[in-house]
């Protein structure tokens, strides 16, 4: 269910877009912008040193819907430091940061007398020294420092692409250090080719945070760089080179064995894309080569290679041709060993052929570039794309047709001319030519890059020549280097990274070398489902007798959308192990008496948040509590010893019993006494025993307590049902209570036993099973066994989608009476499953109306046709992903007058499937003014009334695609409906 992003926060102020920091010249003007909503709407100022800023000559204020704007005219030294942007309302209050950086002109130099700490007046972190981006050969250290102000000195956290370092390395390949006058150091020893990327630094104190980014590139050692080879960002991951010449080799001194006849086949429609997925896991990071027929793939323009959000190693095959039929292998390697995984694939050519097929071209920078190609007939006409966008005849493309031959004229090429052309006949048939533009740009940006926010943004763009004078723009802006914008150059590689993202930063990103430019959009999305936000203002009350009182707050950021608990666990000083000892949703307190220690000893407590989404990080309480045993209660883990001890004043003889049932010394439990101490153990305790009452009776004595007995836990943050795909990969995880607890994996009801496919992990806590290529035989009911609890997973494993693969289009047919019709469609595998509908009913086997079903092929034939079986004929799988089938664009341009209606449509391809709107990154919520509406495969977002706050990016998205508008509220109203004639299927009418 589709849940508005106001019912987390309800109507209190909320900040959609953070400042970042600004740097500018002493003299020049300073603009701080802050994006704040509300409902109702907040009251909005600027702060500076705790007071608030008046409008005078040298600040101005300003606002545009909710856009807050601090202009600061000739700002001068003494203004730089830290800007709040406070929000209120009636409902609540929120602020927004925003610094200042003002960097003094050459010809007043900073008096050597002033102390850094003047510049800043607050204790907030701040970096003097930033670190700076490196380039090193693969196997030099590589060190990063940075010099950094807070009181207190605050706490330092290095990561990598946005993990931290102990995820992804083990221990002796990196150091953390730390030395006097606030400088911190990160060294990576024997760099490797996985450590390039993006390292950031991070410092909190009690007073706030800072984030500062690095680069670090790793070269291939001089034997095999060849000529100079650069690694680069591409798509947002770290990758090789194009030219696979200058591909670093991974050399190992044992190939392991793969057996080709058993790999995986797999079949794609010529001009569709294929996608190879592959889940490797290990310390140190593992370096990853994808091959074809034994050759290295570097990325280019049909070759994509990255690492996906969770995880798996990726190559995708853009716009399929006869020549990517092949063995593709993925090999991965690090200091322990390697391993392969393999995948055939096939291309499947269109009934109809280009009687000559377009070739590549290669063409200078500002020359023409001419595509030519030839149909079957000359009747038939073509459309041409440059990869997923569709050209239109103009001054930049000439199109022509002379008989047979379709030609594609491209004027005054540009670095963004470079890629994948496309010429597409009505049946689907395609012919496929890459245009190589040489120029100034060698490597050009990707023309989309999507990443989640908080996650780093990252351009490499590579021109012919070193030393070039070239600029980085967002919007028309040019960009300058600040600790969240990294902008570096290593010779002819030129890098631009956004460091923890934020929604702001979506836009347009140009790089500009000399008359040359080349373009990306980003888009930065909101993350709608992540794990909790840790507690804070924790506090520790020792006043209550052998016991303490913990307290904390929620994080003021915390979503309770999902429902959260909060964990509280304890470890005596000196164990390395946490035990859980209070588990509340809603409390933000826990009495903690001496009843849950086993023993006498110094005692510190920790706590975190879990949802379902995740745990956070841990926070610890700021002190340490004694704690003893009073009382002879038992609290123990199933299989455990359970021992009660009483001491009486005097030695004598007791006797223990059980629920009333006197005790003997046995196998099951122990009895001893020394002096006055008297002790009785229950060897590895049954369930059964909870809540059982254990007496001690003596002379003049009688003492009770009862037995507490805990299953072992087992929980997870994945959902039950799991569902994926023929040939991909499954990973299932749960958490033990116990780090040595024993589990095993069972698939209905038997044992699952580790194979090549089959991977069983076991780190702390956390127990893992991995199927690295699903296959049907794999679907079944899985279940993680620790004592007698369990966790169960229900996985379902699918062929791919059953898609139509002929006819393309709709078809209309005119027939006339007595004749015989005959409707074919060819699926995309032989069992797929297809039904066939007449005017929307079901067609069943009649006397008149045969169907039959032969390999990939699904036949209906009319016997003998009569006028009543004139109408709509659909074919339909059942299975095709829900897509938006109009608008055909992924992006729509909308422009409105303020005060009339707005109505966005789309239509799906499934009636029944869910949609989801967002406004700028967030998920909509209906109102009197806004209204969503469904009206089979339509969906629709309707404004009665627009305002110029509405302005604004507005996504309708599918669980399987999406389309943006970009609606801009200007000008004199004009409709702006957008339908457009789609259809779900292959639907044929007949009309004898």
């Amino acid at each position: 269910e589709c849940k508005g992003i106001m019912d987390v926060f309800g109507g209190a102020p909320r900040v959609l877009g953070y400042p970042r920091p600004v740097l500018v010249k002493s003299g020049s003007d300073a603009v701080l912008k802050c994006q704040i909503g509300g409902d109702p709407q907040p009251d909005v100022v600027w702060e500076r040193r705790n007071e608030p800023i008046v409008p005078d000559g040298h600040y101005r204020i300003a606002q545009d819907g909710k856009v807050y704007t601090l202009f600061i005219s000739g700002v001068t030294l003494a203004d730089a430091g830290q800007y709040i942007c406070r929000a209120k309302n009636s409902i609540g209050e929120t602020y927004a940061a925003a610094t200042l950086k003002v960097e003094e002109q050459p010809q007043q130099p900073q008096p050597q007398s002033q102390k850094e700490e003047d510049l800043f007046q607050d204790n907030k972190p701040r970096f003097l020294i930033k670190p700076l981006s490196l380039r090193v050969d693969r196997g030099e250290d590589a060190a990063f420092s940075c010099k950094l102000w807070g009181d207190p000195l605050p706490e330092v956290v290095w990561e990598k692409d946005g993990k931290q370092l102990k995820e992804i390395y083990e221990s002796s390949h990196f150091h953390i250090g730390q030395q006097d006058g606030g400088w911190f150091q990160l060294k990576i020893f024997r760099t490797r080719a996985p450590d390039g990327g993006v390292y950031t630094c991070k410092a909190v104190n009690d007073h706030g945070e800072a984030v500062a980014g690095a680069v670090l590139l790793v070269e291939p050692i001089p034997e095999q760089r060849g000529e100079s080879h650069q690694n680069g960002y591409t798509n947002g991951h770290w990758s090789p080179h194009q030219n696979k010449d200058r591909y670093p080799r991974v050399r190992h001194s044992k190939e392991p064995q793969l057996n080709v006849a058993k790999a995986k086949n797999f079949t794609v429609t010529e001009g569709k894309h294929a996608k190879f997925r592959c889940y490797v896991t290990g310390k140190p990071k593992p370096e990853i080569v994808w091959k074809k027929d034994g050759e290295p793939i570097g990325p280019g323009r049909r070759h994509l290679l990255f690492e996906d959000r969770e995880g798996y190693y990726t190559l995708k095959v853009l716009y399929c041709k006869q020549q990517d039929v092949g063995l593709y292998i993925c090999a991965a390697s690090n200091a322990l060993g390697n391993t392969l995984s393999a995948v055939r694939l096939s291309v499947k050519g269109p009934p109809v052929r280009f009687k000559r097929a377009l070739q590549d071209v290669e063409v200078r920078e500002r020359d023409v570039a001419v595509l030519e190609c030839e149909v079957p007939e000359e009747s038939i006409p073509t459309a041409w794309y440059l990869e997923d966008q569709r050209l239109q005849p103009g001054s930049k493309y000439g199109m022509e047709q002379k008989g047979t031959r379709r030609r594609l004229t491209i004027r005054d090429v540009g670095a963004d001319d470079d890629g994948v052309y496309l010429c597409e006949m009505p049946d689907g048939g395609k012919s496929i030519a890459e245009l190589a533009v040489k120029g100034t740009i060698v490597k050009k940006l990707p023309r989309r890059l999507e990443v989640l926010e908080g996650e780093n943004a990252a351009f490499c763009v590579e021109v012919e020549e070193e030393e070039m004078e070239v600029f980085w723009f967002k919007d028309g802006l040019q960009l300058r280097e600040t600790h969240q914008t990294i902008i570096k150059s290593f010779g002819k590689t030129h890098i631009l990274v956004f460091v923890n993202t934020s929604y702001q930063d979506s836009g347009t990103v140009t790089f500009v070398a000399g008359r040359s430019k080349t373009s990306c959009k980003l888009r930065v999305k909101a993350i709608r489902h992540c794990p909790p936000i840790c507690p804070v203002g924790v506090q520790m009350n020792t006043e209550c007798p052998n016991g303490v009182v913990l307290s904390w707050s929620p994080s003021p950021n915390l979503q309770n959308s999902t429902k959260s608990v909060y964990v509280v666990e304890v470890q005596e000083v000196g164990s390395q192990e946490w035990q859980r000892c209070v588990t509340t949703e809603t409390g933000t307190s826990a009495e903690i008496l001496g009843d849950i220690v086993p023993c006498e000893g110094d005692y510190r407590f920790r706590i975190c948040c879990m949802n379902k989404y995740g745990r956070s990080g841990h926070v610890e309480f700021p002190r340490v509590v004694h704690l003893s045993k009073k009382t002879s209660n038992a609290a123990v883990t199933e299989g455990e010893d359970a021992v009660f001890s009483i001491e009486l004043s005097a030695s004598m003889i007791g006797t223990w019993f059980l629920n009333s049932t006197q005790l003997q010394a046995s196998e099951r439990c122990s009895i001893s006494q020394s002096k006055t101490l008297h002790t009785l153990c229950f060897h590895n305790v049954p369930n059964v025993y909870d809540g059982a009452e254990i007496t001690f009776i003596a002379t003049g004595v009688r003492d009770s307590a009862v037995l507490q007995v805990q299953g072992m836990a087992v929980w997870s943050s994945l959902p039950r049902q799991k569902s994926t795909t023929e040939l991909d990969p499954v990973v299932l995880h749960c958490e033990l209570s116990r780090p040595d607890a024993t589990a095993r994996w069972l698939k209905d009801g038997a044992e699952v036993l580790q194979t090549d496919n089959v991977t069983i992990q076991a780190e702390g806590t956390m127990r893992r099973l991995i199927i690295r290529s699903a296959q049907l035989s794999d679907a079944g009911a899985y279940t993680c066994q620790a004592g007698d609890n369990t966790m169960s997973f229900t996985v379902n494993v699918k062929e791919p989608p059953v898609m139509i693969v002929d006819p393309k289009d709709d078809v209309h047919m005119d027939r006339y009476v007595s004749e015989v019709i005959v409707l074919n469609c060819e699926l995309s595998r032989s069992n797929g499953q297809a039904c066939w509908f007449k005017d929307g009913l079901k067609v069943q086997d009649c006397k008149n109306i045969q169907l039959s079903a032969e390999g990939p092929y699904r036949t209906l034939t009319i016997q003998c046709a009569s006028t009543r079986d004139s109408g709509e004929y659909v074919c339909d799988t059942g299975e095709a992903p829900v897509r938006i089938v109009s608008p055909s664009t992924p992006e729509v341009e909308v422009h409105l007058i303020a005060s009339e209606r707005l109505v966005l449509s789309c239509e799906i391809s499934k009636a029944e499937a869910e949609v989801c709107w967002y406004c700028d990154g967030m998920e909509v919520e209906e109102s009197e003014e806004l209204i969503l509406e469904e009206d089979g495969v339509h969906r629709s977002l309707i404004i009665r009334r627009t305002t110029i706050d509405d302005s604004a990016e507005y996504v309708c998205e599918t669980a399987d695609d999406s389309v943006t508008f970009w609606v801009k509220i200007e000008g004199k109203l004009t409709n702006a409906t957008f339908i457009l004639p789609a259809c779900r299927c292959r639907s044929f009418i007949a009309h004898p």
